[in-house]
């Protein structure tokens, strides 16, 4: 049997995980067996953030709400109450965005549900 030499390969996928690890502290963007555990644990916080992100974002939007709605003696529960017995179809999003960058309508939509 002929012997296999791997340089190619081997170079390749060693190459491969120094360029996941750019931008790393230290060793752990040069060395390849430290960068190698460091690009497994970055992919699982990636992985895992990208899950926060949405939570984040819905309480942000939860809370931007809940501050527009306290200047009209309402709390975000109430409000979402009426949102919903009226058939108004916006989600949280748009409801904040509208509160932060559109006053005027959200002035509107909450004296149209009152």
């Amino acid at each position: 049997m002929t012997r296999v030499k791997r340089g190619n390969v081997a170079r390749k996928r060693r190459k491969k995980i120094l360029k996941l690890a750019k931008g790393f502290r230290g060793s752990h963007s040069r060395i390849f067996r430290t960068a190698k555990q460091q690009v497994l644990k970055s992919l699982k916080y990636s992985y895992i953030g990208r899950k926060n992100k949405k939570r984040y974002y819905r309480r942000l939007w939860i809370i931007r709400i809940n501050a527009a709605v306290q200047l009209y003696k309402m709390n975000y529960s109430q409000f979402m109450y009426c949102i919903k017995k009226s058939h108004i179809a916006l989600n949280r999003k748009m409801l904040s965005q509208l509160a932060v960058l559109d006053n005027d309508s959200f002035n509107f939509l909450i004296k149209s549900i009152i």
